[in-house]
């Protein structure tokens, strides 16, 4: 079952020419590539015009590999806690990514809470505007798109686990790509001062702590959950450091520093 583009028009350009031109300007922001390859990356899912630098200078300086789990938050309550789109391809108006139905299956087959289901994804827009710039940087590239509302940070913990244990089977070359934007509707400053909270977490690879910290602190970060559970994943990698890639808010672009949308590029390594 493939899966077509709801935001084309919207968050990004619809022409595919376009499209790739304009993916192709934001990954070229990036000074450099890593040598080293990346875990998990986190870039944010807004418009690009508010949006595509950071998610731009992040991806175009990480070094992914071929197989990508996708890991992104739920916006709009539907299907279940860890919701994996099984197979087709995800379409965009450059062609889009298949799905990799191998490491899909895998990963439904592991008893670790991961279920075959559409319906968390088909409305929802945070995998779908990474997908040109995952095109953009391997056209060969495979995905396993998870849609995450698992509101129990062990349980998430433990789910991270379970997904580098798959991986790591499959003795295939895997990276994580987390969707996820900071702090929602509020002042510049105040995105700044949460945000870093929340960062600092990440940095110091701590996923309990970031959950934590989010809760605690009442950051609006709506990728908590994809990232906890990311982070868990990527420490049983054997990650040993995290940085922050790049960050911005939407009051850059708006000029509007009284109600901003904070997003943050981070590489894991």
């Amino acid at each position: 079952m493939n899966r077509p583009p709801i935001v084309a028009g919207r968050f990004y350009p619809e022409a595919a020419a376009t499209l790739e031109s304009q993916v192709r300007g934001f990954l070229d922001l990036a000074p450099a590539r890593d040598s080293q390859p990346t875990l998990l990356a986190m870039v944010p899912h807004a418009g690009y015009v508010f949006s595509g630098a950071v998610c731009g200078q992040t991806l175009g300086a990480a070094n992914l590999r071929p197989l990508l789990v996708l890991l992104g938050p739920n916006h709009t309550g539907m299907g279940r806690p860890l919701s994996v789109w099984p197979d087709g391809r995800w379409i965009t108006p450059d062609g889009g990514l298949p799905v990799d139905e191998e490491a899909a299956q895998a990963l439904l087959d592991e008893n670790a809470g991961f279920t075959a289901d559409t319906a968390a994804h088909a409305q929802e827009h945070s995998l779908e505007v990474e997908i040109p710039f995952l095109r953009a940087l391997n056209p060969e590239a495979g995905v396993v798109p998870v849609c995450v509302s698992l509101g129990d940070p062990g349980r998430l913990v433990e789910a991270g686990r379970a997904l580098a244990r798959v991986l790591n089977a499959l003795k295939r070359p895997a990276s994580i790509v987390v969707s996820s934007d900071m702090s929602h509707y509020v002042t510049a400053n105040r995105a700044k001062a949460q945000d870093a909270k929340a960062l600092e977490r990440i940095e110091q690879l701590d996923p309990m702590g970031l959950y934590r910290t989010v809760r605690e602190h009442n950051i609006s970060m709506c990728g908590v959950m994809p990232m906890t559970l990311g982070l868990a994943a990527a420490l049983e990698f054997g990650a040993t450091r995290a940085r922050v890639e790049a960050y911005a808010t939407s009051g850059d672009v708006s000029r509007d520093f009284d109600r901003v949308v904070g997003y943050a590029g981070v590489i894991v390594q």
